[in-house]
C-alpha cells in the first residue's frame, strides 16, 4: 500500500507538470480563437476626418510619365473597328504645351462690382422695387450683351477677380491670375499630355457596354410622353410662374398630366410625369433666401427662409423630426422610430447584427468551458477557428466597413442618413413629394443626400444588386400586398447577402391589424428565401426591428415547393431601370412616346458564376473605393477602348491628378463651403473617389445614353442614379453646391435643346454655387454666353485646339418678367 501510494504520488507530480504545460498551451490557442471569434462581431467605427488638399493624395506623386503606358494609338488598332472617339485632346494635354496663346485674363472690376452689388441688394433688401431691379437688370443685360459680342472673337477668357472676405476666398486664388499671365500654371492646372487618351470615350452602341436606353428597349410597358423643343435664345430668360413657386420640380409638378391619370391608388400621382415641352424659365427664389449654412452645422440647423415650411414641424415636432426656432429650422436628430436620436438607433442596429451570430458564439463558448476532456477542448478550439473564418465570409451590418452604401426608403427629413456619415456610411434617402411637405428639401438643405421618388408602379432608377442594405423605419409602404411587388423591387436592388432592416409597428405591436401584416410579411419573405436573422427591441425608443438577409445562391429558390413569387424571365434585365423614348408616327407627324419599366412580381436569380457581379461581397471601405471590382476582367473592353482593368485604373489616376492639381488648388474654390456635389456625366466614378476624403458627397449620374457603369460606382462604395438630362432631375431647386459636367452638354444637345438643360442646371444649383464644365470649345462658348446672360460670374474660361474648360458661379439674380408654365398650374 505504501509503495503503491508513493508511486501514485510521484506520478501525479510528473503528470501535473505536463498537464499544466498542455493546458497553458491550449488555453493560449483557445484564447486566440475566442478573441478572433468575438472581435469579428464588433466593428470599429470610422470617423470622418477632413484631410487638407495637401494630404488628400499624399501618396500620389503627381508624375504622369507612366500614366497609360500603353496608351498609344498603335496599340489600340484592335479596337478601331468597334469604337469611334467622341472627345478631342484633354485640357491637360493642351496645357502642357508651351505658349498658351489663347489663355488670357480679363480684369472686369466694374462689371464684377455691379454684379456683386446686385446680389447684395437681392439678398439683403427683399423689399426693393421691381422697377429699380428691372432698370438695373436691363442695363446690366445690355452691358453683358455688348461684352459677349466683343469677346466672341477670342477663344478664351478668364474672370481674373479673386473673391475676398467671402466663403470662397482662397489665399492661393489671387496668385492664379498672376501665374497664368506668366505661363506658370501650365503644369499645375492641366495634367500632362500622356493623360489625354483617357478623355476619349469609345462608342458603346455596338460595343460590350450597354446603356440604359438600350437596356430599357427590351421592356414593353408604356406611359406618358416627352419631348423638348424650344426656340428661346440663351440671353432671354423669364421667371417660371407655377403653383409650386420656388419649389417647382417640372417632372413632379405636372398638374395637367396628373389630372389625366385614371388611377392614383398606387401613388401614380407621385411619380414622374414630365412636360411635353422642357422648361426654359428660371425658378424664383423664396422671399428672404440666404446663403445656405455650411456642414456640419447644417445637419442640425438651417435657415427657415430658405425652406419656409412649418407644417412638418407641427405634425412631427413631438417625434423630434424638425422644430421652428426663431429664424431657423432645427433638427434634434429624431424620427418616428428613433425619437431619442438617430445615433443611438444606428448603434442599436449594429448591436442587433452582432446578435445575429450570438447563438453560434454562445453555443461554442458553453461547450468549450463545460467540457474538461482534453480532446474535446482541442476539438472545439479548432471548431472555434472554423466558425471565425466562416463568419468572415458572411456580410454583417458593420457600419462603414462591410455596410457602406444603403437605401433609406421613406426617409422623412433624413436624420438617419445624416448621422450615418459619422459611421462612414452613404445613405441614398428616398421620399415622395407628398403631404409631408419639403421633407426631401429639408434633407438637401441640411447637406444630406436625398431624391424625390416613390415606391409606386415603376422601377427605382438604380441597377440591380447594388445596395448593401435597405432600411425602412415606418416608411408607410405596404410591402405585403399584390404579391409583394414593392418588396420584390427592393430585392432587385439589394445586393445578394444584403440586409433589409424593417423597423415598423408590425414587428412589435400585437393588435389585430399589425399581427396580420406581420404574418403576411413572414410568409412573403419566406417565399422569397429571405432569412429572418433577428427580431430585437430598442427599449429606449420603445420600438422593434426585424433584420432579413437576401440569399447568395439559388439553392432555396430551386427547393421551393411553390413557384410563388415566380422567377423572372431570362429576358428580364434586372439592371434596366429607366424608360425609353421612341418617336412614333401619328397622323403624319412624329411624337415621342415614353416607354416605362413597370414593376413585376418576380424574383431575379442569384449569380451562379462565382466571377459574376454580385457573387462576392465588395472589399471593405475605404479600400473599396480604389480596388478594381473583381468582375471586371482583362478580356473585357473598357469604355475608353482598353482592357477594363486598365481603363478603370487610368480613369482613377486621371481624376486624382485633375482634382489635386487643378480643382482643389487652382480654381480658387473654398472646399469647406462645398457639401452637395453632382457629377452630371460619370464613367467609373474617378472624380467622386478623388474627393472621398473631403467633407462632401457626390451624386454620380449616369445618363441613359452613356455606358451603363453605375454598378461599378456602387461597388466602389459610392452611389449614383440613372437620368435623362432632356428632363428635369428629381430634386428640389437649389439643391447642389457644385456641378461637374465632363462633355455632357455637347452630347445632350444632339437630343434636346441646350437652353433647357442650362435652365435645369440653374434650377438645381444654389446661388453662389459653381459649375465646372469640360467640353469642346464651341459648347463652352455657348454655355459661357448663357451664364453671362443670367449674370453668373465667369471665373475661368479656357479653350484651345477644340477643347475647353469653363468655371462659373451662379448669382442671386432673377429676371422680372414671368412665363406661365401651363402644365404646372391647376
Amino acid at each position: 500500500m505504501a509503495g503503491g501510494s508513493y508511486s501514485h504520488s510521484g506520478g501525479r507530480k510528473s503528470s501535473d507538470f505536463c498537464s499544466k504545460l498542455t493546458v497553458v498551451t491550449f488555453l493560449g490557442i483557445s484564447c486566440v480563437g475566442i478573441w478572433m471569434l468575438i472581435s469579428s462581431s464588433f466593428s470599429i467605427t470610422l470617423q470622418n476626418s477632413e484631410i487638407s488638399s495637401t494630404n488628400l493624395l499624399g501618396g500620389y506623386s503627381g508624375s504622369t510619365g507612366d500614366f497609360l503606358v500603353n496608351a498609344k494609338r498603335g496599340e489600340d488598332e484592335t479596337f478601331q473597328g468597334e469604337k469611334r472617339f467622341r472627345r478631342g485632346r484633354s485640357l491637360e494635354e493642351i496645357g502642357d504645351e508651351k505658349g498658351l496663346d489663347s489663355y488670357q485674363n480679363e480684369e472686369r472690376e466694374g462689371e464684377s462690382s455691379n454684379l456683386r452689388n446686385e446680389e447684395e441688394n437681392q439678398e439683403n433688401s427683399e423689399s426693393s422695387s421691381s422697377g429699380d431691379e428691372s432698370q438695373t437688370g436691363d442695363e446690366s443685360s445690355n452691358r453683358e450683351s455688348e461684352e459677349v459680342d466683343s469677346r466672341e472673337k477670342d477663344s478664351t477668357t478668364s474672370d481674373g477677380e479673386s473673391d475676398t472676405g467671402g466663403e470662397d476666398s482662397n489665399p492661393d486664388a489671387s496668385e492664379t491670375t498672376e501665374k497664368a499671365k506668366k505661363g506658370e500654371t501650365e503644369n499645375e492646372v492641366f495634367p500632362a499630355a500622356d493623360q489625354s487618351e483617357i478623355l476619349k470615350e469609345a462608342t458603346t452602341q455596338n460595343g460590350p457596354w450597354s446603356t440604359q436606353a438600350a437596356e430599357s428597349e427590351k421592356e414593353n410597358e408604356s406611359q406618358g410622353s416627352s419631348s423638348s423643343t424650344d426656340d428661346k435664345k440663351g440671353d432671354k430668360w423669364k421667371l417660371c410662374k407655377t403653383d409650386a413657386g420656388p419649389d417647382y420640380i417640372p417632372c413632379l409638378d405636372n398638374v395637367q398630366a396628373i389630372r389625366k391619370l385614371r388611377h392614383t391608388s398606387h401613388y401614380e400621382h407621385r411619380e414622374r410625369h414630365c412636360p411635353v415641352e422642357a422648361s426654359t424659365c428660371l425658378v424664383p427664389l423664396p422671399s428672404g433666401y440666404k446663403k445656405s449654412i455650411g456642414w456640419p452645422r447644417s445637419r442640425d440647423q438651417i435657415w427657415y427662409s430658405n425652406v419656409p415650411h412649418g407644417k412638418l414641424a407641427q405634425v412631427k415636432g413631438h417625434q423630434n423630426w424638425v422644430k421652428v426656432t426663431g429664424e431657423y429650422l432645427t433638427f434634434p436628430g429624431g424620427g418616428t422610430q428613433f425619437k431619442q436620436g438617430a445615433l443611438h438607433y444606428i448603434d442599436f442596429l449594429q448591436k442587433a447584427s452582432f446578435c445575429l451570430n450570438s447563438h453560434a458564439t454562445s453555443c461554442y463558448l458553453e461547450l468549450l468551458f463545460r467540457n474538461h476532456d482534453l480532446c474535446t477542448l482541442y476539438l472545439f478550439s479548432f471548431y472555434g477557428l472554423l466558425i471565425w473564418f466562416a463568419l468572415q465570409t458572411l456580410p454583417q451590418i458593420s457600419w462603414g466597413k462591410q455596410t457602406r452604401v444603403i437605401l433609406d426608403v421613406g426617409c422623412g427629413v433624413a436624420s438617419f442618413g445624416g448621422y450615418l456619415f459619422e459611421r462612414d456610411v452613404l445613405a441614398m434617402s428616398l421620399a415622395p413629394k407628398d403631404e409631408h411637405e419639403a421633407q426631401v428639401q429639408f434633407a438637401l438643405e441640411r447637406g444630406i443626400p436625398a431624391i424625390s421618388a416613390v415606391m409606386g408602379t415603376k422601377r427605382l432608377p438604380f441597377p440591380g444588386k447594388v445596395f448593401d442594405a435597405v432600411h425602412c423605419a415606418r416608411c408607410r409602404v405596404p410591402w405585403h400586398i399584390e404579391g409583394g411587388k414593392l418588396l420584390l423591387e427592393l430585392n432587385r436592388v439589394l445586393r445578394p447577402g444584403g440586409h433589409f432592416i424593417w423597423s415598423a409597428t408590425p414587428v412589435y405591436r400585437k393588435d389585430e391589424e399589425n399581427v396580420g401584416i406581420w404574418e403576411a410579411m413572414s410568409e412573403l419573405t419566406k417565399s422569397m428565401c429571405w432569412e429572418l436573422l433577428e427580431i430585437n427591441e430598442d427599449k429606449l425608443n420603445e420600438v422593434g426591428v426585424a433584420i432579413f438577409r437576401k440569399p447568395t445562391t439559388n439553392d432555396c429558390y430551386q427547393s421551393r415547393t411553390q413557384n410563388d413569387p415566380p422567377m423572372c424571365e431570362e429576358a428580364d434585365d434586372p439592371d434596366a431601370a429607366w424608360y425609353k423614348s421612341l418617336l412614333r408616327p401619328v397622323l403624319s407627324k412624329s411624337i415621342r412616346i415614353r416607354m416605362n419599366i413597370t414593376l413585376q412580381a418576380c424574383l431575379h436569380k442569384a449569380p451562379a458564376d462565382a466571377s459574376a457581379r454580385g457573387a462576392k461581397w465588395p472589399a471593405k471601405w475605404p479600400l473599396r473605393s480604389e480596388k478594381l471590382p473583381y468582375w471586371l476582367k482583362s478580356s473585357q473592353v473598357g469604355v475608353y477602348g482598353k482592357a477594363a482593368p486598365e481603363d478603370f485604373a487610368a480613369d482613377f489616376d486621371h481624376w486624382k491628378h485633375v482634382v489635386s492639381k487643378s480643382y482643389l488648388n487652382d480654381l480658387g474654390i473654398n472646399w469647406s463651403s462645398v457639401r452637395n456635389v453632382m457629377d452630371m456625366k460619370v464613367i467609373y466614378g474617378g472624380f467622386a473617389a478623388a474627393l472621398k476624403d473631403l467633407k462632401v458627397w457626390v451624386m454620380n449620374v449616369v445618363p441613359i445614353d452613356s455606358p451603363d457603369t453605375l454598378p461599378i460606382i456602387y461597388d466602389r462604395g459610392l452611389f449614383g442614379i440613372y437620368h435623362d438630362w432632356c428632363e428635369s432631375f428629381s430634386t428640389y431647386p437649389r439643391s447642389y453646391d457644385l456641378l461637374h459636367a465632363d462633355h455632357l452638354f455637347s452630347d445632350i444637345k444632339k437630343r434636346c435643346t441646350i437652353e433647357s438643360v442650362f435652365a435645369e442646371v440653374d434650377r438645381i444649383l444654389r446661388p453662389e454655387g459653381k459649375l465646372i464644365m469640360r467640353d469642346n470649345a464651341e459648347t463652352i462658348l455657348e454655355i459661357e454666353n448663357m451664364a453671362r446672360s443670367v449674370k453668373w460670374k465667369v471665373k475661368m474660361s479656357y479653350s484651345k485646339d477644340g477643347e475647353g474648360l469653363l468655371f462659373v458661379q451662379k448669382s442671386f439674380w432673377r429676371p422680372n418678367q414671368e412665363q406661365i408654365v401651363k402644365s404646372a398650374i391647376a
